[in-house]
């Protein structure tokens, strides 16, 4: 059984997987989008609770193994806090993290959270904000339930990049950023004080195209040989072999997605597959992926109205 929700942009499970939980990226005529949890049934869900996500137009959610609830608000340039319980439910609102400052370009006019991470170490919090063109960073206290920001504070990335995601390598080590703006990956690496420090940036696009195209998605595969990002315009996943030595990336492919609009992509659980959801066009279409050279066939498609995210 399906549910029915408003504008449900981005979803996440609870780490034993009982548990969905969606944003709601809309305004509600107060400034505040709405976070919703459901019961995982077989193949129905069941609407548990909802709560205020802190800021206007949430397009992100998280949750680790403790129950820490993170959204990135897009609107409110902002993080808000929550704890999803044993049975399901959301707590109010905890705490609101606002971002401050702006970019260079016309998204870039105001604080744009568009996304939100636990580190590999489970400790660091990396938001991702499109408008300021920065990483914030930040630890939880749960003792009083509010985030704080750490030392450094903040990493800028190249001017006008607009980083909207990223990928944690599984050697823990490199960190790959996708950037909405300039179509480009970003390589960052910890220092040996676990410092994130920016090395090097890569095209997602073919050097003589010209049309405007913008980021989406980026997804590692597990054994950290290939990295997959997505080109809205391009229409497209670009494909790239990661250097196991210094964490580079050489574009190998483009593949094209069968659609238009790749906001986002999921790789299957075993990792033959991968699902990408092509908004505009209205269709989700299936690649058989090789697991040896990354590359990608497509198998199958079917049509869904505006499909926007992905999870297995």
């Amino acid at each position: 059984m399906a549910a029915t929700s408003v504008s449900p942009s981005f979803l996440t499970k609870s780490t034993d997987s009982k548990y969905l939980l969606a944003v709601n990226e809309t305004d509600n005529n107060n400034g505040n989008g709405t976070v919703e949890s459901y019961s995982i049934n077989g193949d129905s869900l069941k609407f548990i609770s909802r709560s205020s996500s802190g800021g206007a137009h949430p397009c992100f959610i998280t949750i680790n193994k403790n129950g820490n609830v993170l959204v990135a608000n897009y609107t409110g340039g902002n993080v808000g806090l929550l704890q999803l319980n044993s049975n399901g439910k959301l707590s109010d609102l905890l705490d609101v993290q606002q971002h401050t400052g702006k970019g260079i370009k016309k998204q870039q006019n105001a604080p744009h959270a568009h996304s939100v991470w636990f580190d590999s170490d489970n400790e660091r919090i990396i938001s991702i904000d499109l408008g300021t063109n920065e990483l914030w960073f930040s630890k939880l206290d749960s003792s009083q339930q509010k985030l704080e920001f750490t030392y450094p504070k903040k990493l800028k990335m190249d001017k006008g990049a607009g980083p909207r995601h990223l990928s944690f390598h599984p050697n823990g080590k490199w960190v790959y950023v996708i950037n909405e703006l300039n179509s480009t990956v970003s390589l960052l690496e910890k220092n040996e004080n676990n410092i994130l420090e920016k090395k090097a940036s890569f095209s997602t696009l073919p050097d003589d195209y010209t049309e405007d195209s913008f980021c989406a998605d980026i997804h590692i595969s597990s054994d950290g040989k290939f990295l997959y990002a997505s080109n809205r315009g391009h229409n497209s996943l670009a494909i790239f072999n990661i250097n196991s030595k210094n964490g580079s990336l050489q574009l190998t492919a483009h593949q094209s997605v069968h659609g238009n609009w790749p906001r986002n992509f999921a790789l299957s659980p075993n990792e033959d597959y991968i699902i990408v959801a092509n908004q505009l066009s209205g269709n989700i279409v299936s690649f058989k992926r090789d697991t040896t050279t990354g590359l990608l066939e497509y198998t199958d498609e079917i049509k869904i109205t505006a499909p926007v995210c992905i999870l297995f």
